[in-house]
């Protein structure tokens, strides 16, 4: 293919969720868009091939084989790759990395990327999240505050529909909902009683959630079934495949192209600007150039950096734009698996319908603006959970057949409440990821190397994340309480961002407040790389706020003819 076949007036990386709303955007506002994706097409509806399928129907019930565990050694840590929704997943003998620390790296490469299988809590970051570095000293000041984002944060949630209620609370900004999903009966009273006691300043409200619960801009509302991670035939979650990319396809100015493995952003020094981007074909190992006036990359976090990493000339020796050194610095994701559980009484006459996909909330109480409290460590978290009953399997083995079976089977057990917790992490210089080039991957590109740690400050807090959780269930009335810490690495809450952070100087951020490189003006970041603090919130409604304003700046300067 010639130039002038290979150019477009922009180029997006990946086709995830934020790479999906950057083929929208910049498609509705007449921009030709090339959208690279590094792995195969998955067609909405046609390719959920699992969606509609019994648990009989496959033939491990769910179960990981013995080989799939061997061609998934990193994916299959996760509770999440199983046999219901193997194809979302990456082979990690085709796509090794290098774990100087033990580092979780879940991936799908494939059309929608992680959409597909995001767990669609949608929070929004408060004023006190986008203040905190500039407050404590960590990191460096954000160059945006809330009102900033506010209107971006409206405008996403009105297009992917968002489920949940209004609270009123500085630390949980409210936002554009459709109706929330019901909590059930065990859920309400633990809320009016922890409200009661706390006097609200621990409260619980629903999880808010990129699940519809009415139909909204030509999609379905929620069956209730609780199978998205196969993907939904009705499209009641938010996804590239049920949302964004329709839309984008809709403008005629969208090229999708599978199989593309973006290996190098390509500088031109005497224009001092990116002239496209060096792909190599997944199925064929040619390498492509397609050329572009500007660039979105969106392949994740880590996909992102390892792109800008490899991407070395002359001006820039260790990575495109990384003339900070930040490149790759400050890897943060959430700490979790820690919190409670315990046994409700006097609900034994009610149950539920149906399978809520949503669980419910308790928004950050520590560190919020008491100047006296000192819990030793800074910043907070959050708690998700539910209430449930549990099924006759609490039966003891003897039990198990027979007529005791079948007594057993009559009647559910128990309701049981768990409180969840989530933390934030630190951005540390020393959390990095850097080029391996010892080693190789299936298409011949150095491995990224990974190292990243979670700190006392993590550690500290998940006491208060453990203990806290215990007090909030006895204060509800629960009995039996039980406390856990599983532990956590970096990478498990698949939460990974900060490695071409956000900030107002060059020399120590590697974007702008407009997700804009300091030093390769027509190359914008907007996947969770340059998030520049991590808040304890779910990242993914921030990355598309940033991202369809990123993209109407971009192209107001497009047209200002300034990149």
């Amino acid at each position: 293919m010639g130039t002038k076949t290979n150019t477009y007036d922009a180029i997006v990386v990946g086709s995830g969720i934020s790479g999906g709303w950057a083929a929208k955007e910049l498609c509705e506002k007449g921009l030709k868009v090339l959208l690279l994706e590094h792995g195969r097409n998955i067609e909405h509806v046609k390719d959920y091939d699992t969606a509609m399928k019994a648990p009989w129907e496959f033939k491990h019930r769910g179960r990981l084989t013995v080989e799939q565990k061997r061609t998934h050694p990193i994916q299959s840590r996760a509770g999440s790759y199983s046999e219901f929704n193997e194809k979302f997943w990456v082979n990690d003998l085709e796509c090794p990395y290098t774990e100087v620390k033990r580092f979780d790296w879940f991936r799908g490469y494939h059309v929608g990327g992680r959409s597909l299988m995001w767990g669609r809590g949608c929070l929004r970051l408060s004023e006190m999240d986008f203040e905190a570095n500039a407050k404590d000293g960590f990191g460096v000041d954000w160059p945006v505050r809330y009102k900033d984002i506010a209107p971006w944060y409206d405008y996403v949630e009105r297009f992917a529909g968002v489920n949940g209620q209004n609270e009123g609370l500085s630390q949980l900004p409210d936002g554009q909902f459709l109706p929330p999903m019901p909590m059930n009966c065990v859920e309400k009273a633990v809320k009016k009683r922890i409200e009661e006691h706390y006097n609200r300043a621990r409260m619980m409200t629903i999880y808010r959630m990129a699940n519809l619960t009415v139909p909204h801009l030509g999609r379905g509302s929620c069956q209730y079934r609780n199978l998205c991670s196969r993907g939904c035939p009705f499209g009641a979650y938010f996804s590239s495949q049920s949302s964004t990319l329709p839309a984008a396809v809709a403008t005629g100015n969208l090229t999708l192209r599978p199989f593309s493995i973006v290996n190098a952003v390509i500088y031109d020094k005497e224009k001092r600007r990116a002239a496209g981007v060096r792909v190599i074909d997944a199925e064929t190992n040619e390498t492509i150039e397609f050329y572009a006036k500007i660039i979105f990359l969106n392949a994740s976090t880590l996909g992102t950096t390892f792109i800008l990493l490899n991407s070395v000339s002359e001006v820039f020796p260790s990575g495109l734009g990384n003339g900070s050194g930040q490149l790759g610095r400050n890897l943060m994701d959430h700490h979790f698996q820690i919190g409670a559980s315990g046994r409700a009484e006097g609900f034994d006459d009610k149950y539920y319908y149906g399978r809520r996909p949503a669980g419910i909330y308790i928004p950050r109480f520590r560190n919020l603006d008491n100047k006296n409290e000192n819990r030793g460590y800074i910043r907070g978290f959050h708690y998700g959970g539910g209430a449930s009953r549990t099924g006759w399997q609490h039966a003891i083995a003897e039990m198990s057949y027979g007529s005791g079976l079948k007594d057993e089977a009559t009647q559910p057990g128990p309701w049981v409440m768990g409180l969840g917790s989530f933390g934030e992490m630190l951005p540390y210089y020393e959390n990095k990821v850097t080029l391996d080039h010892s080693k190789k991957d299936k298409w011949g590109q150095p491995l990224l190397a990974i190292d990243c740690e979670f700190k006392e400050n993590e550690k500290k807090m998940r006491v208060d994340m453990m203990n806290d959780a215990a007090e909030i269930l006895e204060v509800a009335g629960m009995k039996d309480i039980k406390t856990f810490d599983n532990g956590a690495v970096p990478g498990m809450a698949i939460h990974e961002m900060g490695t071409a952070r956000m900030g107002r100087d060059p020399q120590t951020s590697v974007v702008n407040k407009w997700n804009q490189m300091h030093e390769v003006k027509n190359v914008f970041i907007t996947d969770g790389a340059f998030m520049t603090s991590s808040a304890c919130q779910n990242p993914s409604l921030t990355y598309m706020a940033f991202t369809a304003r990123a993209c109407d700046y971009a192209v107001k300067e497009l047209k200002k003819m300034n990149l």
